[in-house]
């Protein structure tokens, strides 16, 4: 199937000269949700990658990281931006094109040692899956993958990751 095909481009958003690839297209479609959850979960198998858990970014990385949960039987862990979580919770600060931003997550959410994966909807510059990342160094948690729907190559965000499989299905 050719997931590109379910994905559709946006010109200038959300600010001029900026392509944004919209998801919701492929969303939709069942066949090709259904495709998109069987191929990563497939990848993971294929590379022997079985995590305990799935960590998956707010907010769009919380459409499919719970379903490849299930699907590879392991837990889901959110992290969420500031403000969103009620229990105590570790946090890190990173950088955007203009500014900062900070994520979280809970403090309790996994045990040393615990073997996760990092999923979201696209990498881009990469900023927010090395948040990610870090916050789960906190917690002392090995960190077996990334895994993204999309990767934007021109950007060079898989540089800025540790070094470990990353996982794409559509790259641009």
């Amino acid at each position: 199937m050719d997931l590109k095909s379910l994905i559709r481009d946006i010109p200038d958003f959300p600010k001029p000269s900026i392509l944004f690839r919209d998801i919701t297209t492929l969303l939709k479609d069942a066949e090709g949700l259904r495709y998109t959850m069987d191929s990563l979960s497939a990848k993971f198998t294929t590379a022997g990658l079985f995590p305990d858990y799935i960590v998956g970014m707010e907010s769009r990385g919380f459409i499919f990281a719970p379903t490849l949960a299930y699907k590879l039987n392991a837990g889901f862990i959110p992290v969420r931006k500031p403000g969103k979580l009620p229990a105590a919770v570790h946090r890190v600060e990173y950088d955007l094109e203009y500014g900062t931003d900070r994520l979280e997550i809970h403090q309790d959410a996994v045990s040393g040692g615990a073997k996760v994966a990092i999923v979201d909807d696209l990498i881009a510059t990469g900023g927010t899956a090395k948040a990610t990342a870090d916050l789960l160094r906190k917690l002392d948690c090995e960190i077996l993958c990334f895994a993204f729907i999309m990767e934007l190559k021109d950007l060079g965000g898989r540089q800025k990751l540790p070094e470990v499989p990353i996982i794409t299905l559509v790259e641009y």
